[in-house]
């Protein structure tokens, strides 16, 4: 009787011990914001309120020290990529594809706040470019190009492939 008594506040302290053990689970992840990718989510959480426009500033320093960027495209079907420099703020017609490559601003150290994007510094931190992608004269990207991170926001084609290699200083 002895044995049986003692097993039993054996296995009920193993019991008790084990469920007092218990992690606790962590709390799950907080819900992204709607909208696009690039965009804010609807302002206060209003639902079915549009996004706010992020106003682009490209502060003086940057616009006078850069001219160009040079961009990457790749011929996936010919396994060939070639490298070309387009000004900014203007258009190139890539030869031998239906594709016209638009860059607008470029900003050596993108960063984005709740109503702006604009550069932190002259330096190449976090170089991107802004473009738009036209097939056949119709809009398939409108975006951004990050040279160090270009699988943020990457332009995606079955036949095509365009990354940003980097600015051209003035």
């Amino acid at each position: 009787m002895k044995k049986f008594t003692l097993l039993v506040a054996v296995l009920m302290m193993v019991t008790l011990a084990g469920t007092g053990c218990k992690k606790q689970q962590p709390p799950p992840p907080p819900m992204p914001p709607q909208g696009a990718p690039g965009q804010a989510g609807a302002p206060h959480g209003e639902a079915g309120a549009p996004p706010v426009e992020k106003k682009i500033v490209v502060p003086d320093a940057v616009k006078s020290g850069w001219k160009a960027v040079k961009v990457e495209v790749e011929f996936k079907e010919k396994k060939s990529k070639k490298a070309f420099t387009v000004p900014l703020n203007s258009e190139l017609k890539i030869p031998d594809t239906d594709l016209t490559l638009k860059v607008g601003s470029f900003l050596p150290h993108f960063t984005m706040a709740a109503d702006q994007i604009t550069s932190g510094s002259n330096n190449p931190e976090n170089p991107a470019a802004q473009v738009e992608v036209l097939q056949g004269g119709k809009e398939i990207f409108h975006g951004w190009l990050f040279s160090k991170f270009p699988a943020v926001h990457p332009f995606t084609h079955d036949k095509y492939g365009i990354a940003l290699l980097e600015g051209v200083k003035k």
